[in-house]
Protein backbone atom coordinates (compact mmCIF):
# COMPACT_ATOMS: atom_id res chain seq x y z
CA UNK A 1 0.00 0.00 0.00
CA UNK A 2 1.08 3.67 -0.97
CA UNK A 3 2.19 6.18 1.87
CA UNK A 4 -0.89 8.12 0.05
CA UNK A 5 -3.38 5.46 0.06
CA UNK A 6 -2.14 5.00 4.57
CA UNK A 7 -3.01 8.64 4.54
CA UNK A 8 -6.52 8.12 2.94
CA UNK A 9 -7.53 5.17 5.11
CA UNK A 10 -6.51 7.34 8.07
CA UNK A 11 -8.66 9.98 7.70
CA UNK A 12 -11.26 7.83 6.38
CA UNK A 13 -10.72 6.34 9.92
CA UNK A 14 -10.69 9.58 11.93
CA UNK A 15 -13.68 10.97 9.80
CA UNK A 16 -15.93 7.78 10.96
CA UNK A 17 -14.72 6.98 14.57
CA UNK A 18 -17.87 8.07 16.76
CA UNK A 19 -17.11 9.87 19.87
CA UNK A 20 -18.44 9.00 23.59
CA UNK A 21 -21.78 10.69 23.02
CA UNK A 22 -22.06 8.50 20.02
CA UNK A 23 -21.33 11.32 17.27
CA UNK A 24 -19.46 11.97 14.18
CA UNK A 25 -17.06 14.06 14.25
CA UNK A 26 -15.47 15.66 11.06
CA UNK A 27 -11.89 17.09 11.30
CA UNK A 28 -11.37 20.79 10.78
CA UNK A 29 -9.25 21.26 7.58
CA UNK A 30 -5.79 22.90 8.77
CA UNK A 31 -6.06 26.75 8.40
CA UNK A 32 -3.21 28.39 6.86
CA UNK A 33 -1.39 30.77 8.28
CA UNK A 34 1.02 33.78 6.80
CA UNK A 35 3.76 35.81 8.57
CA UNK A 36 2.86 39.55 8.55
CA UNK A 37 4.45 41.62 6.60
CA UNK A 38 6.76 44.43 7.31
CA UNK A 39 6.59 47.37 5.19
CA UNK A 40 10.23 48.73 4.89
CA UNK A 41 11.00 52.36 6.39
CA UNK A 42 13.03 54.79 5.08
CA UNK A 43 16.28 55.88 6.58
CA UNK A 44 17.12 58.76 7.63
CA UNK A 45 18.52 61.31 5.47
CA UNK A 46 17.48 59.13 2.35
CA UNK A 47 15.72 60.77 -0.26
CA UNK A 48 12.78 58.48 -1.86
CA UNK A 49 12.37 58.53 -5.74
CA UNK A 50 9.01 57.32 -7.54
CA UNK A 51 8.82 56.85 -11.39
CA UNK A 52 7.64 59.46 -13.55
CA UNK A 53 8.05 57.59 -16.51
CA UNK A 54 5.50 57.68 -18.90
CA UNK A 55 3.65 54.91 -17.69
CA UNK A 56 3.24 56.55 -14.54
CA UNK A 57 -0.71 56.59 -13.41
CA UNK A 58 -2.12 59.90 -13.05
CA UNK A 59 -3.64 58.60 -9.83
CA UNK A 60 -0.04 58.70 -8.79
CA UNK A 61 0.34 62.68 -8.38
CA UNK A 62 -0.59 64.36 -5.96
CA UNK A 63 -0.26 67.90 -8.33
CA UNK A 64 -1.30 69.06 -11.60
CA UNK A 65 -0.65 72.19 -13.91
CA UNK A 66 -2.10 73.01 -17.55
CA UNK A 67 0.95 74.57 -19.43
CA UNK A 68 0.05 77.26 -21.22
CA UNK A 69 1.27 75.32 -24.66
CA UNK A 70 -0.60 78.18 -26.35
CA UNK A 71 1.14 81.51 -24.65
CA UNK A 72 4.60 79.49 -25.27
CA UNK A 73 3.81 78.96 -28.44
CA UNK A 74 3.05 82.85 -29.36
CA UNK A 75 6.09 84.14 -27.26
CA UNK A 76 8.21 81.94 -29.82
CA UNK A 77 8.90 79.11 -27.69
CA UNK A 78 8.81 74.98 -29.01
CA UNK A 79 5.03 73.14 -27.77
CA UNK A 80 3.24 70.66 -29.11
CA UNK A 81 1.27 73.28 -31.11
CA UNK A 82 3.56 74.13 -33.42
CA UNK A 83 5.89 70.79 -34.05
CA UNK A 84 7.53 72.59 -37.23
CA UNK A 85 7.94 75.58 -36.27
CA UNK A 86 11.37 77.62 -36.80
CA UNK A 87 12.38 77.30 -33.11
CA UNK A 88 11.44 73.47 -33.08
CA UNK A 89 13.61 72.47 -35.92
CA UNK A 90 16.15 74.42 -34.11
CA UNK A 91 16.24 72.72 -30.90
CA UNK A 92 15.71 69.11 -33.25
CA UNK A 93 19.49 69.79 -33.81
CA UNK A 94 20.60 71.28 -30.06
CA UNK A 95 18.99 67.99 -28.54
CA UNK A 96 20.30 65.22 -31.33
CA UNK A 97 24.19 65.38 -29.83
CA UNK A 98 22.82 64.90 -26.57
CA UNK A 99 20.10 62.08 -27.06
CA UNK A 100 22.83 60.71 -28.90
CA UNK A 101 25.41 60.97 -25.87
CA UNK A 102 22.62 59.51 -23.52
CA UNK A 103 21.96 56.64 -26.00
CA UNK A 104 25.95 55.28 -26.21
CA UNK A 105 26.39 56.37 -29.22
CA UNK A 106 29.09 58.46 -29.45
CA UNK A 107 33.23 57.69 -28.73
CA UNK A 108 33.30 59.09 -25.38
CA UNK A 109 31.88 57.24 -21.92
CA UNK A 110 29.74 59.70 -20.62
CA UNK A 111 28.94 59.06 -16.26
CA UNK A 112 25.22 59.73 -16.09
CA UNK A 113 24.58 61.65 -19.51
CA UNK A 114 20.82 62.16 -18.97
CA UNK A 115 21.19 64.62 -15.92
CA UNK A 116 21.54 67.79 -18.63
CA UNK A 117 21.94 70.99 -16.54
CA UNK A 118 21.22 74.55 -18.83
CA UNK A 119 23.87 76.93 -17.64
CA UNK A 120 24.63 80.22 -18.79
CA UNK A 121 27.17 82.57 -16.65
CA UNK A 122 24.98 85.22 -16.13
CA UNK A 123 21.49 85.90 -15.51
CA UNK A 124 19.79 87.58 -18.42
CA UNK A 125 21.68 85.30 -20.62
CA UNK A 126 18.02 83.24 -22.19
CA UNK A 127 19.14 80.11 -19.49
CA UNK A 128 15.63 79.61 -18.50
CA UNK A 129 14.36 80.12 -22.02
CA UNK A 130 16.77 77.39 -23.39
CA UNK A 131 16.19 74.89 -20.60
CA UNK A 132 12.38 74.85 -21.26
CA UNK A 133 12.61 74.74 -24.58
CA UNK A 134 15.12 71.56 -24.62
CA UNK A 135 12.68 70.02 -22.26
CA UNK A 136 9.59 70.41 -24.75
CA UNK A 137 11.66 69.27 -27.17
CA UNK A 138 12.81 66.24 -25.33
CA UNK A 139 9.06 65.52 -24.47
CA UNK A 140 8.01 65.29 -27.84
CA UNK A 141 10.20 61.91 -28.52
CA UNK A 142 8.61 59.24 -28.32
CA UNK A 143 10.57 56.90 -26.17
CA UNK A 144 11.76 59.67 -23.79
CA UNK A 145 10.44 61.30 -20.78
CA UNK A 146 11.62 64.38 -19.31
CA UNK A 147 11.81 65.59 -15.36
CA UNK A 148 12.24 69.43 -15.62
CA UNK A 149 14.06 70.69 -12.33
CA UNK A 150 13.97 74.33 -11.49
CA UNK A 151 17.12 74.26 -9.79
CA UNK A 152 17.03 78.22 -9.89
CA UNK A 153 15.47 78.26 -6.60
CA UNK A 154 15.79 81.89 -5.69
CA UNK A 155 14.25 82.99 -8.78
CA UNK A 156 12.22 80.52 -9.87
CA UNK A 157 11.40 82.18 -13.02
CA UNK A 158 10.72 78.97 -14.85
CA UNK A 159 7.95 77.69 -12.67
CA UNK A 160 6.29 80.55 -13.69
CA UNK A 161 6.84 80.49 -17.60
CA UNK A 162 5.03 77.26 -16.85
CA UNK A 163 1.92 78.26 -14.89
CA UNK A 164 3.12 76.95 -12.03
CA UNK A 165 2.19 78.62 -8.95
CA UNK A 166 5.04 80.21 -6.92
CA UNK A 167 4.24 79.07 -3.24
CA UNK A 168 3.92 75.19 -5.04
CA UNK A 169 6.01 72.58 -2.46
CA UNK A 170 9.18 71.75 -4.39
CA UNK A 171 12.57 71.00 -4.51
CA UNK A 172 13.61 72.96 -1.28
CA UNK A 173 11.03 71.21 0.77
CA UNK A 174 11.99 67.78 -0.60
CA UNK A 175 15.34 68.90 0.68
CA UNK A 176 14.77 70.08 3.80
CA UNK A 177 11.90 67.29 5.10
CA UNK A 178 12.93 63.93 4.51
CA UNK A 179 9.34 62.66 5.23
CA UNK A 180 8.80 64.35 2.20
CA UNK A 181 8.81 62.33 -0.98
CA UNK A 182 9.46 63.10 -4.89
CA UNK A 183 5.82 62.34 -5.71
CA UNK A 184 4.28 64.37 -2.73
CA UNK A 185 5.75 67.27 -4.86
CA UNK A 186 6.08 66.12 -8.26
CA UNK A 187 3.90 68.21 -11.02
CA UNK A 188 2.06 66.21 -13.33
CA UNK A 189 1.38 68.63 -16.95
CA UNK A 190 -0.74 68.68 -20.09
CA UNK A 191 2.15 67.10 -22.17
CA UNK A 192 1.99 63.15 -21.97
CA UNK A 193 5.90 63.06 -21.11
CA UNK A 194 6.79 65.61 -19.22
CA UNK A 195 6.54 66.66 -15.30
CA UNK A 196 8.31 69.33 -13.13
CA UNK A 197 9.94 69.30 -10.26
CA UNK A 198 9.03 73.04 -8.97
CA UNK A 199 11.77 75.40 -7.21
CA UNK A 200 9.86 74.75 -3.82
CA UNK A 201 9.31 77.60 -1.07
CA UNK A 202 11.85 80.15 -0.66
CA UNK A 203 14.55 79.54 2.18
CA UNK A 204 17.25 81.17 3.73
CA UNK A 205 19.41 78.16 3.48
CA UNK A 206 18.37 77.59 -0.30
CA UNK A 207 21.88 77.81 -1.41
CA UNK A 208 23.41 74.92 1.01
CA UNK A 209 20.65 72.81 0.40
CA UNK A 210 21.76 72.50 -3.76
CA UNK A 211 24.82 71.61 -1.90
CA UNK A 212 23.74 69.05 0.41
CA UNK A 213 24.07 65.48 1.03
CA UNK A 214 20.55 64.83 0.12
CA UNK A 215 20.89 66.71 -3.18
CA UNK A 216 23.78 64.17 -4.07
CA UNK A 217 21.50 61.20 -3.50
CA UNK A 218 18.77 62.63 -5.28
CA UNK A 219 20.82 63.22 -8.48
CA UNK A 220 22.22 59.79 -8.04
CA UNK A 221 18.85 58.09 -8.25
CA UNK A 222 17.84 60.36 -10.90
CA UNK A 223 20.51 59.32 -12.71
CA UNK A 224 20.09 55.49 -12.46
CA UNK A 225 16.58 54.57 -11.15
CA UNK A 226 14.72 54.92 -14.95
CA UNK A 227 16.43 53.95 -18.09
CA UNK A 228 14.04 56.80 -20.24
CA UNK A 229 14.24 59.69 -18.06
CA UNK A 230 16.13 62.59 -19.32
CA UNK A 231 16.61 65.09 -16.11
CA UNK A 232 17.28 68.89 -17.67
CA UNK A 233 17.64 71.08 -14.61
CA UNK A 234 17.57 74.96 -14.90
CA UNK A 235 20.30 75.95 -12.98
CA UNK A 236 21.30 79.40 -11.32
CA UNK A 237 23.96 81.36 -13.16
CA UNK A 238 27.60 80.11 -12.69
CA UNK A 239 28.96 83.18 -11.54
CA UNK A 240 26.54 84.81 -8.92
CA UNK A 241 26.15 81.79 -6.98
CA UNK A 242 28.40 78.87 -5.30
CA UNK A 243 26.00 76.00 -5.46
CA UNK A 244 25.61 76.65 -9.34
CA UNK A 245 29.48 74.67 -10.11
CA UNK A 246 28.37 72.37 -7.02
CA UNK A 247 25.73 71.66 -9.27
CA UNK A 248 27.13 71.61 -12.43
CA UNK A 249 29.77 68.46 -11.13
CA UNK A 250 26.92 66.74 -10.63
CA UNK A 251 25.99 66.86 -13.93
CA UNK A 252 26.83 64.22 -17.57
CA UNK A 253 26.37 67.01 -19.57
CA UNK A 254 25.94 70.94 -19.35
CA UNK A 255 24.42 73.08 -22.31
CA UNK A 256 26.15 76.46 -21.67
CA UNK A 257 24.50 79.01 -22.85
CA UNK A 258 26.46 82.38 -24.22
CA UNK A 259 24.44 85.53 -25.44
CA UNK A 260 25.51 87.37 -28.24
CA UNK A 261 26.98 90.20 -28.61
CA UNK A 262 26.60 90.57 -24.76
CA UNK A 263 28.23 87.64 -22.49
CA UNK A 264 32.21 88.66 -22.33
CA UNK A 265 34.74 85.97 -23.41
CA UNK A 266 35.85 86.72 -19.53
CA UNK A 267 32.81 85.62 -18.18
CA UNK A 268 32.31 82.52 -20.66
CA UNK A 269 36.26 81.42 -19.61
CA UNK A 270 34.78 81.75 -15.92
CA UNK A 271 31.98 80.10 -16.16
CA UNK A 272 33.88 77.30 -18.00
CA UNK A 273 36.09 76.89 -15.29
CA UNK A 274 33.36 76.07 -12.82
CA UNK A 275 32.32 72.99 -14.65
CA UNK A 276 33.76 69.44 -13.93
CA UNK A 277 35.86 68.16 -16.65
CA UNK A 278 34.44 65.18 -16.77
CA UNK A 279 31.06 66.48 -17.99
CA UNK A 280 30.47 67.03 -21.69
CA UNK A 281 29.75 70.64 -22.53
CA UNK A 282 27.90 72.16 -25.30
CA UNK A 283 27.91 75.69 -26.25
CA UNK A 284 24.42 77.51 -27.47
CA UNK A 285 25.20 80.62 -28.97
CA UNK A 286 21.61 82.81 -28.30
CA UNK A 287 20.14 85.84 -29.35
CA UNK A 288 22.37 85.66 -32.13
CA UNK A 289 21.26 88.08 -35.66
CA UNK A 290 18.79 85.78 -37.82
CA UNK A 291 20.38 84.98 -40.66
CA UNK A 292 18.27 83.44 -43.73
CA UNK A 293 20.50 81.16 -45.21
CA UNK A 294 18.17 78.87 -47.02
CA UNK A 295 15.38 78.61 -48.87
CA UNK A 296 13.14 77.98 -45.47
CA UNK A 297 14.07 81.17 -44.37
CA UNK A 298 16.80 80.19 -41.35
CA UNK A 299 19.89 78.27 -40.83
CA UNK A 300 22.02 75.95 -38.74
CA UNK A 301 25.45 76.88 -36.79
CA UNK A 302 25.85 73.49 -35.15
CA UNK A 303 28.11 71.01 -33.79
CA UNK A 304 27.78 67.24 -32.51
CA UNK A 305 30.27 65.16 -30.29
CA UNK A 306 31.73 65.00 -27.13
CA UNK A 307 32.31 68.21 -25.95
CA UNK A 308 31.20 70.03 -29.07
CA UNK A 309 29.74 73.62 -29.88
CA UNK A 310 26.48 73.66 -30.33
CA UNK A 311 24.80 77.00 -31.09
CA UNK A 312 21.57 77.97 -32.07
CA UNK A 313 21.39 80.87 -35.18
CA UNK A 314 17.88 82.75 -34.28
CA UNK A 315 17.17 85.13 -32.14
CA UNK A 316 16.01 84.27 -28.60
CA UNK A 317 14.81 86.23 -25.65
CA UNK A 318 16.33 86.68 -22.44
CA UNK A 319 15.66 85.11 -19.07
Amino acid sequence: MSIIEKAVNKLERAVSKPDANGSVQTPKPPVARTAPVETPTLKQGAVKVQSTSAESAPSAFKNFVEIPVARLSASGMVSPDSPRSTIAEEYRSIKRPLLMNINGQTAANVKHPNLIMVASSLSGEGKTFSAINLAMSIAMEQDKSVLFIDADVSKASAGRMLGIDGHTPGLTDLLLDNSVQVKDVLVQTNISNLRILPAGNVHERATELLASENMKSLMQELAERYSDRVVVFDSPPLLLTTEASVLANLMGQILFVVAAEQTSQEAVLEGISKINSDAVVGMLLNKAKHKSISKYGYGYGYGYGYGSRVESTSPEPAS
